[in-house]
């Protein structure tokens, strides 16, 4: 730890804990919103539409040392949805995915408690299998939507999914390490997350510095923000086709100190025109939208007013062109 870190946690001792959490699972099964809630702020955008994270987003959880703990620090790894690709961002999603779990200490399995267990849940806990030293745990999530009769049953066929797909091979134990139901949305569990979650993270110095709740860039986080807010109301395939870049951030000239104000201009890219359409919307009445939504998420992110300057463009195929993928993040 430096000297710097050390000054900042003057409570540091050999019993405290830290380390990295990938949260996975299928598209849409509360993996963001989960991280959002153990973190306290929002760090990862949310959408009922599948497929929204693009990015692995680092979460940071800080436990202060009391009489009965020591202190800890858990970082979160938002990590897109496993699933089976169709194209090459699919694929490399799915690379980015596998890479992630291979660094992280402990895997959170998102599995949603209104749904059914389906092939998605069973790829998923196939492709955790080549992971023998990890542990798993299993996070029933959306516990807020079903009746307590539904989650029971839903319990029970997750236990059974790790039994039948997390066993020998070099693992520790026959199964999902514990199981836990949480609801994110109402603050159901969380805390019960997090101790489970901390007790299986190694001794550890800091890994970052105190109140800092994300490492991910600013430019990202904005962009970020600005999909989100595109995503919102949309046909169902065009969340796959939503690219954000941030193309400029300045502050502005000219402004007295005590009322600062940061010029944003960014870009949507999409695949076609009949999408470019949609995003614009009647008289530019959507894309005004967006950017309202979008400023109030920035402004709260960054702490200072901004002007936000939105463009749309074309930019055909790029979900399967290795250049246009390289050149938006990807």
């Amino acid at each position: 730890m430096t000297d710097d870190l050390l000054n900042e946690f003057p409570e540091y001792n050999d019993a405290y804990r830290a380390g990295f959490v990938s949260f996975v699972g299928r598209p849409n099964a509360g993996k963001s919103t989960l991280t959002n809630a153990l973190v306290g702020e929002k760090v990862a955008i949310t959408s009922s539409k599948p497929q929204t994270t693009r990015h692995t987003i680092r979460g940071i959880v800080h436990r202060p040392q009391t009489e009965g703990a020591p202190g800890a620090q858990l970082v979160l790894v938002d990590t897109p949805g496993l699933h089976r690709p169709r194209t090459l961002l699919g694929s490399r999603l799915n690379d980015l995915v596998i890479d992630t779990l291979s660094e992280v200490d402990v895997v959170g399995f998102c599995i949603p408690a209104d749904e059914k267990i389906g092939p998605g849940d069973r790829f998923i806990a196939g492709q955790l299998q080549k992971l023998p030293h990890k542990p798993v745990v299993a996070l029933v999530t959306k516990t807020d939507k079903v009746p307590r009769a539904d989650l029971a049953e839903q319990l029970m066929a997750v236990d059974q999914l790790g039994r039948e797909h997390l066993s020998g091979d070099g693992r520790k134990t026959a199964g999902f390490t514990a199981i836990i139901p949480v609801s994110a949305a109402r603050g159901e569990q969380t805390d019960v997350v997090t101790d489970e979650l901390i007790a299986m993270m190694p001794k550890s110095p800091p890994l970052y510095p105190s109140g800092e709740l994300t490492d991910e860039p600013e430019r990202v986080m904005i962009a970020e923000l600005v999909r989100e807010a595109a995503l919102e109301d949309v046909r169902d395939e065009l969340p796959h086709s939503i690219a954000v870049t941030v193309e400029e951030m300045l502050p502005r000239d000219g402004r007295p100190e005590d009322k600062p104000l940061l010029d944003i201009h960014a870009t949507i890219h999409v695949e076609r025109n009949s999408q470019k359409a949609i995003i614009i919307g009647r008289g530019g009445s959507r894309l005004k939208q967006i950017g309202s939504a979008a400023r109030e998420g920035i402004k709260k992110l960054l702490g200072t007013p901004v002007y936000l300057d939105l463009h749309v463009k074309v930019t055909k195929e790029w979900q399967r062109d290795p250049k246009k993928l390289n050149r938006l993040g990807f």
